[in-house]
């Protein structure tokens, strides 16, 4: 029993003890951070997968924003071209009336002028008939028949004046 004399033997007891004692506490509180630390792990790693479920979302959200905006910009693209077309048309329309319009007036403006040519050439042909015709007249009349023609014109003018 030379074992339990020596000073050593319970010097390893009383360690045994004591990491019996520290150890179970010990065990429990180092577990205990351990087991924190993989919650806090894990709820860190959920929210990332929360996080990245929502942002693949919001990703397909907007791609999808995107592609019915695309759809809307071709549509408006679309619609102003069918716009464009028609004003196009109506201009060519209006300037189509319009030329036929100014064609017509400046139709009627050459006629007018040809109408007022005639007139003033059958007046003019007339002036110079009866300038021809006075001549032809006064050559051709004596003084008696001249005062006689003179006479029955003075006689003639109240019932040419009616």
């Amino acid at each position: 029993m030379h074992l339990f004399a020596d000073p050593e033997f319970w010097v390893l007891i009383a360690a045994i003890i004591f990491v019996a004692l520290v150890w179970k506490p010990a065990g429990r509180a180092l577990g205990g951070m351990l087991d924190a630390r993989a919650n806090r792990i894990a709820a860190e790693l959920e929210e990332a997968h929360r996080l990245r479920a929502e942002a693949e979302a919001l990703l397909a959200e907007y791609q999808q924003k995107q592609r019915e905006a695309q759809g809307d910009a071709q549509a408006i693209v679309a619609h102003a071209k069918e716009e464009a077309e028609l004003l196009a048309a109506q201009a060519q329309r209006d300037l189509q009336q319009t030329l036929e319009r100014r064609t017509r007036l400046a139709e009627e403006r050459i006629e007018q002028a040809e109408a007022k040519a005639v007139n003033e050439i059958r007046a003019t042909a007339v002036d110079v008939a009866i300038a021809a015709a006075r001549e032809v007249i006064a050559a051709s009349l004596d003084d008696t028949r001249r005062a006689a023609l003179v006479d029955a014109a003075i006689t003639a003018l109240p019932q040419g004046l009616r």
